[in-house]
């Protein structure tokens, strides 16, 4: 695989695993969304591999949807690491600023 489309997929797949997610799990900035799509890829594609998916001369579509569910969990990591939150921001004792 080639750097140039390790990224690009990364970016599509990254979207797609954003998309995927939970919509309470998602809230994530897109540079972070397109980080868990190039991990998604990386990982989905050796997984996919370990799994005993046999490469295709055409598109290898179990692959991707393991990629996109890869790039989903990870953006669901994410949206816990950086816990973000999402919502109408709210004061000190609960009413909306």
């Amino acid at each position: 695989m080639e750097i140039v489309g390790v990224i690009i997929a990364g970016i599509i797949i990254g979207i797609l695993g954003k998309w995927v997610a939970p919509s309470n799990r998602d809230n994530i900035p897109l540079w972070l969304t397109v980080i868990c799509g190039i991990g998604g890829v990386l990982i989905g594609y050796y997984a996919a591999a370990a799994l005993g998916v046999a490469a295709t001369p055409g598109v290898d579509w179990v692959r991707w949807i393991v990629s996109i569910i890869v790039a989903a969990v990870l953006v669901m990591i994410a949206a816990m690491i950086t816990g973000r939150p999402r919502g109408r921001l709210t004061g000190k004792r609960g009413k909306a600023i």
